[in-house]
């Protein structure tokens, strides 16, 4: 890695961060990319991509959209859960953005990002939609990740939901 390169990516790194170093700003993108990557495989019905990202046993947090309690379930779980809801009739698109982490630990690290998604069912799949096809979802994610022998692993994750607009069919009902 070059001098200039370390510095392009320091000076790019949020102003909080403690300790900037070249192991940690290697760590961030990576962290980054994992995150941004199961967002992208999720839309992509990439589900054996999506577990990839994930430890065996996962901490989440969705009560804010769907109700219930915090649960500590299996990755496994989690994946048939998204695969049964989003399947190839209901396309997904999830967005992230200003990502802030920190590293509790060298092998430990917590991420905050804003996030936007949206799903779509058309009302010839599902004419009980009522017409309106379209449902989506601001907030914010906290993903926790533990650095495993394989690499960086999503152990816990959040979402906050701040807004939300359109045709609550849409997000709870599964695809055909």
């Amino acid at each position: 890695m070059t001098k200039h390169f370390v510095l392009a990516l320091a000076l790019a790194a949020p102003a909080a961060q403690a300790d900037i170093t070249a192991e940690t700003l290697v760590d961030r993108a990576q962290l980054i990319h994992i995150a941004d990557s199961l967002d992208a495989a999720v839309d992509a019905k990439a589900w054996a991509e999506a577990r990839s990202y994930f430890t065996d046993q996962i901490d989440v947090d969705f009560t804010s959209l769907i109700g219930g309690a915090p649960a500590s379930i299996p990755a496994d779980a989690l994946i048939a859960g998204w695969s049964g809801n989003l399947t190839e009739e209901k396309p997904s698109f999830h967005l992230r953005g200003n990502h802030r982490i920190t590293f509790d630990t060298a092998d430990t690290a917590i991420m905050q990002s804003h996030g936007y998604a949206w799903n779509r069912m058309e009302a010839g799949a599902h004419p009980e939609n009522g017409g309106e096809a379209l449902w989506e979802v601001w907030g914010t994610y906290t993903h926790e990740f533990t650095r495993t022998e394989d690499g960086w692993r999503i152990d816990a994750m959040t979402f906050t939901a701040t807004a939300q607009r359109g045709n609550p069919f849409v997000r709870d009902t599964p695809g055909s």
